[in-house]
């Protein structure tokens, strides 16, 4: 009964139509494509269709990445070596937003920018901030995977250094503790 319920609100408020993007707090993520009166039929990037019950709609949190407006701004977080030119990085950033196909540029007001947001503990930390066309907003999975190839491109190009984390160990010999078994020192 809640789902029949939960389906005629949904039909009457048009939060979700047939075509939009949506993501569920169940993980969910897909084009909406039927609105019936107990379930809403769900097609993922993989082709897989989905029934999801109405009352999840009504009860759960509902993304509808295309309710208003498709265009959307991703940030692409990455790390650099310290010691990195910033002005480098931030031209590395931008060469990569030019090469990928999903970034939208007609409007200067959204061009894409290159944020410097933190220190890491073995990088300094950057985010590509860039708007997307309205093609891109359904295809999350491919938009970041575009924008990381096309940034790794850049970086090497650039010879920028992709830092990795890097820990130091240091041992100490407790009392009556050999570190080397005595049949490898016996043999110095």
């Amino acid at each position: 009964f809640s789902n029949f319920i939960s389906g005629i609100i949904i039909l009457f408020e048009r939060s979700v139509k047939v075509g939009d993007f949506i993501e569920l707090q169940s993980g969910v993520t897909g084009s909406v494509r039927e609105i019936n009166i107990r379930s809403t039929l769900v097609t993922t990037n993989d082709n897989v269709d989905i029934l999801v019950p109405n009352e999840e709609f009504i009860k759960a949190q509902v993304i509808n990445w295309t309710l208003r407006e498709a265009r959307r701004r991703i940030r692409i977080p990455f790390g650099v070596a310290y010691g990195s030119d910033k002005e480098l990085v931030k031209k590395a950033g931008l060469e990569a937003a030019a090469q990928v196909p999903w970034t939208y540029t007609d409007d200067p007001g959204r061009a894409p920018t290159v944020w410097l947001v933190g220190f890491g503990d073995s990088s300094l930390d950057f985010e590509l901030v860039v708007w997307l066309t309205e093609e891109a907003v359904s295809k999350p999975a491919r938009v970041n995977a575009d924008y990381y190839w096309a940034l790794h491109t850049a970086l090497y190009k650039y010879e920028l250094e992709i830092p990795f984390p890097q820990r130091d160990l240091n041992f100490r010999n407790a009392a009556g503790v050999r570190l080397i078994p005595e049949d490898i020192s016996d043999k110095s």
